[in-house]
């Protein structure tokens, strides 16, 4: 699903017009990527939770060359899903089995 989709999804369930829908969307993403880069966590109860995550340093290998190459450490956004999504989603495609 894109962010198009998810916009006329929203929009055909609530009655909203795409561009105020669109709108919304777009606000909701700037405001969950303001949140991450101020250091801060997001937690949507019943969906999951937007961390940041320390990476350490490492020693990692150019495939090509095979040479060792130092990997800096950093900083990466994380996603865990809530229990509850995860038993929703599970339930819903049990017949994948």
């Amino acid at each position: 699903m894109t962010k198009a989709d998810l916009v006329r999804s929203v929009s055909a369930e609530t009655g909203i017009i795409r561009k105020d829908v669109a709108l919304a969307v777009d606000a909701f993403l700037e405001s969950l990527k303001d949140s991450l880069k101020d250091g801060k966590h997001i937690e949507i109860r019943g969906f999951g939770t937007f961390k940041l995550k320390v990476r350490k340093e490492r020693m990692g290998r150019n495939p090509k060359t095979e040479e060792k190459v130092k990997v800096p450490a950093r900083v990466v956004p994380t996603f865990k899903f809530s229990r509850a999504l995860k038993e929703d989603i599970d339930a819903a495609n049990q017949n994948l089995l």
